[in-house]
């Protein structure tokens, strides 16, 4: 089986019977280009795969797909491998993608050959659902835009929403597609994209509402905790700070600073020295090495990784290392 079409929508669902309606008639909203819905019932119990073939019935734009419970990576895999299509647009079953959105993804895509990905702007909801957090996490995002935005705060956490994205499918083949890991599948496939070349970008308008619910796998699973992240992070950033072949400095001596350094040490990076501003750390040791204050930094003897956790605390370094000559992505990088 293989589908021909502009984009193909890849949507993976499982017990998605109270949502997967209003998620599959959202995106087949979208009458502007030539697209079709890769729907896979990925092991469902509940009425979710009668509602899928109901609108597949009156809309040949729908495939189905069943598997028994294969897991979202290998069920992005098997849907992406029955196309043809130059783009590959995402989408879940409990979302809601408004219109233009794959429209004004393409369109970002097609006018910069260098980008692989394009994403957009999403609201969260509903509201109750969406504690401090979580709102902080989506404004974070949302503030990113251009490639370049992107490519800045690629260490710090996962600069898209996944359901939201549009892909180039060269570039998605020349990453490798998704990779069934023990992290997030979505930021790895992201990490990886970046490693090729291939730039992060945004569509500066919310055109997705990104449903939350108690129990999603963003919160339940451990692929999603804290030092899954940090893993990920570190494979990755690792060959970056390896080609730059300086020793490594962090600027950061408190938790999120010993945490990076400490994922970072299988990879072989091993801190030269640690930096800090609070005089109360100044002088001490962390994970064996000193910590001192910034003042002697100088461009072309160190590489420096940011791993700070204060709000606003990147910012400030990054402007103090901008003006003693410092190039970010080259010489200096933040990871938290």
């Amino acid at each position: 089986m293989a589908f021909e079409s502009l984009v193909s929508v890849l949507l993976p669902f499982r017990n998605n019977a109270a949502t997967l309606h209003e998620a599959l008639t959202s995106v087949l909203a979208e009458r502007d280009i030539s697209l079709e819905v890769i729907a896979v019932n990925d092991g469902s119990t509940d009425e979710g795969p009668a509602i899928a073939a109901e609108i597949a019935r009156r809309d040949p734009r729908v495939h189905i797909i069943s598997t028994p419970g294969i897991g979202i990576a290998r069920a992005l895999s098997l849907a992406a491998g029955q196309t043809r299509s130059p783009f590959l647009a995402r989408m879940d079953g409990d979302d809601i993608s408004l219109p233009g959105r794959i429209t004004r993804a393409i369109e970002l895509l097609s006018s910069n050959p260098s980008l692989g990905l394009a994403a957009c702007r999403v609201e969260g909801f509903p509201e109750r659902a969406v504690g401090e957090g979580l709102f902080r996490y989506i404004a974070w995002q949302n503030a990113l835009i251009s490639a370049a935005d992107h490519a800045r705060e690629l260490f710090v956490e996962s600069p898209v929403c996944h359901p939201s994205v549009v892909m180039r499918r060269s570039a998605f083949e020349a990453a490798g597609g998704f990779h069934d890991v023990p992290w997030p599948e979505d930021y790895d496939l992201w990490l990886r994209l970046d490693a090729c070349g291939f730039g992060l970008a945004k569509v500066a308008e919310v055109l997705f509402r990104w449903r939350h619910r108690e129990g999603r796998a963003t919160f339940a699973d451990n692929r999603y905790s804290l030092a899954k992240f940090d893993q990920v992070k570190a494979r990755y950033l690792a060959p970056k700070l390896r080609r730059l072949a300086r020793p490594v400095v962090f600027w950061g001596a408190g938790k999120t600073g010993k945490r990076i350094a400490r994922a970072l040490e299988p990879h072989g990076i091993r801190p030269a020295r640690f930096i800090d501003i609070d005089p109360q750390k100044v002088g001490r040791t962390a994970r064996g090495v000193h910590i001192e204050g910034p003042d002697d930094l100088r461009p072309g003897e160190y590489t420096i990784v940011g791993a700070v956790g204060a709000r606003g605390a990147r910012d400030l370094i990054r402007a103090f290392l901008l003006q003693r000559g410092f190039e970010e992505g080259l010489s200096f990088f933040f990871a938290s």
